[in-house]
C-alpha cells in the first residue's frame, strides 16, 4: 500500500514536472505563433483560454466555471486515488489514475497562476516573470499553455468527397501539452487494459 502511494506520488511529481518546465520554457523564449522542428513533430507556442486541445468555454464566467470545476475534480480524483489504494486496485490501474491526476493539476496551475506571475505573450513579445499579481490576468483566469503539435499528416480531400472534397486536412491538428498527454495516455490505457476493474464494479 505504502508503495503503491509513493508510486502515484512520483508519477504526479515527474509528469508536473516535466509539464511545467516545458511550459515556463516556451513562455519565456518564445512568441505566440513561433514554431522550430522537423515536419512531423513541431514545438509550435499557442496559449488556450479554455480546456484540453484548444476547447474553449464560454468567456469569463466559462473561465471561472472552467477552474472551479477542475478545483473539485482534482479533489475528488486524490480522494478516488486513496480510495484505489485501500481497495487494493492493480498498481498500473493507479499509475493510469495519477497520470490523469498530473495533467488534470498541470493545466490547473497555467489557469489558477500564469496570469498572476507572467506578462502577457503575443506574436512580438516574449512572456516575462513579474512580481506577484502584476501579470496578464487574475487569478483563475491563466492561460493554458500548448506547444505539442504531431502533423503527421497532411494534404487535400480529393473534390469527390462528400462534404469535404477539395478542403485540406491535417492529422494530428491538435496542439497540446505535456498535462494533456498525461490526461489522454491515462484514459486510453485505462479502456484498453483495466475494462474488467470497471465491470466488476470496483470503481
Amino acid at each position: 500500500m505504502k508503495r503503491q502511494r509513493n508510486l502515484v506520488i512520483l508519477v504526479v511529481m515527474l509528469v508536473l514536472i516535466i509539464d511545467q518546465v516545458s511550459k515556463y520554457w516556451v513562455k519565456t523564449n518564445m512568441v505566440i505563433g513561433e514554431s522550430f522542428g522537423p515536419g512531423w513533430f513541431l514545438v509550435h507556442f499557442v496559449e488556450n483560454k479554455g480546456m484540453a486541445f484548444g476547447a474553449s468555454f464560454g468567456g469569463l464566467i466559462g473561465k471561472y466555471a472552467l477552474s472551479l470545476f477542475r478545483i473539485v475534480a482534482i479533489g475528488y480524483l486524490i480522494h478516488l486515488i486513496r480510495k484505489f489504494i485501500t481497495q487494493g486496485l492493480p498498481t498500473g490501474f493507479l499509475l493510469c489514475a495519477a497520470l490523469i491526476l498530473a495533467g488534470a493539476i498541470g493545466n490547473m496551475i497555467d489557469s489558477a497562476f500564469y496570469g498572476l506571475i507572467f506578462s502577457a505573450s503575443t506574436d512580438r513579445q516574449v512572456a516575462e516573470l513579474v512580481s506577484w499579481g502584476s501579470g496578464y490576468a487574475g487569478i483563475l483566469q491563466g492561460n493554458v499553455v500548448d506547444m505539442l503539435h504531431f502533423p503527421l499528416l497532411e494534404g487535400t480531400f480529393p473534390d469527390w468527397v462528400p462534404v469535404w472534397g477539395g478542403e485540406q486536412y491535417e492529422f494530428f491538428r491538435y496542439i497540446f501539452n505535456v498535462a494533456d498527454a498525461g490526461i489522454s495516455v491515462g484514459v486510453v490505457l485505462l479502456l484498453l487494459f483495466y475494462r474488467k476493474v470497471f465491470q466488476q464494479g470496483l470503481v
